[in-house]
């Protein structure tokens, strides 16, 4: 079981992770809404896997990603987003992401990247 915070602007996306997560036996610990939100939950709450949308409003999850590996260099974060494109995709993993998931999600592809990211801290 993994502590997860997930970050993404649409509330609907949130809620469809929560449940595919929680059914897979991990706890949300927090949620986000945008990048400034994401860090300062990421701070308070440490949990062991963040999911993170790119595309916000405020900061992007690209900039997130690096802030927040600036306070814990051993963050685990999975970038999530309906953006195909190759570069940013390689912009994402350059950031420190260690994964990457394209919208939409369903629960087997978030179970089975969730587990391959826990895999990684063993």
């Amino acid at each position: 079981m993994a502590r997860i915070m997930i970050v993404d602007d649409a509330g609907i996306i949130r809620a469809i992770l929560k449940k595919y997560l929680t059914h897979g036996g991990h706890e949300i610990v927090c949620e986000a809404s945008n990048g400034m939100e994401a860090i300062e939950r990421y701070i308070e709450n440490k949990p062991d896997i963040v999911t993170m949308d790119i595309s916000m409003p405020d900061m992007s999850g690209i900039s997130a990603v690096e802030k927040i590996l600036q306070h814990d260099p051993k963050a685990k974060i999975i970038m999530i987003s309906a953006i195909t494109q190759k570069d940013t995709v390689l912009k994402a993993i350059q950031a420190g992401a260690v994964h990457f998931i394209i919208k939409p999600v369903n629960e087997e592809k978030a179970m089975k990247v969730i587990e391959e990211v826990l895999a990684l801290t063993k």
